[in-house]
């Protein structure tokens, strides 16, 4: 099971994010046949092998094993990955394409790059675990406070003289190219 599964199809964002599907789905963190599902979820068995079938069909749950109880052979499914993101690929072709917006200081164009970010890692830790590699990643995540708009651009400013630095020290143009993507936005407000 992977950790995170990145959802490209249309077709497969819709199964998964059908409500029922997406319970069973939850379910099946721990793997279990149909029959197993149904009492769980109070479900008729008939519904839940037609909803697994569906899932199934996309690549969202896998074959865990079986058993057998007689004559008869029990399949037990689990889901294919801890959790799921839907890529926004799957809504519009353009959803993650940072190209299709011309305005680089907008929402739009950083949500375009998030978006790029999931298709593009999605995909690469999906060939990554099917070679069964590791895929060399890194992240900094961190708040900072800003006392006003002069300091924000001020550190935009020293931000991007640090990278760009970094960036000529260490790029070399017969290595392996590497996206680098760094982002600001305003935390969202606490609900109270």
């Amino acid at each position: 099971m992977q950790d995170v599964e990145v959802i490209e199809s249309t077709e497969a964002a819709a199964a998964a994010l059908d409500p029922v599907r997406a319970r069973l789905l939850a379910e099946l963190a721990v793997p279990a046949s149909a029959a197993g599902l149904a009492a769980r979820v109070g479900i008729a068995r008939q519904k839940v092998n037609y909803h697994l079938k569906a899932l199934e069909a996309h690549g969202l749950v896998e074959l865990a094993g079986e058993r057998r109880h007689g004559g008869i052979t029990e399949r037990v499914l689990q889901a294919s990955a801890a959790s799921y993101v839907v890529s926004p690929a799957a809504v519009s072709a353009s959803a993650a394409d940072p190209d299709a917006n011309a305005d680089h200081l907008s929402a739009g164009y950083l949500v375009a790059l998030a978006g790029r970010l999931v298709r593009e890692v999605g995909a690469l830790a999906r060939r990554a675990g099917a070679s069964g590699k590791r895929l060399p990643t890194l992240t900094i995540d961190t708040q900072i406070g800003f006392r006003s708009a002069a300091d924000r651009a001020a550190f935009a400013d020293d931000l991007t003289a640090a990278v760009l630095d970094l960036a000529a020290r260490y790029h070399h143009d017969d290595g392996r190219p590497h996206r680098l993507l760094v982002a600001a936005h305003p935390l969202p407000e606490e609900n109270p």
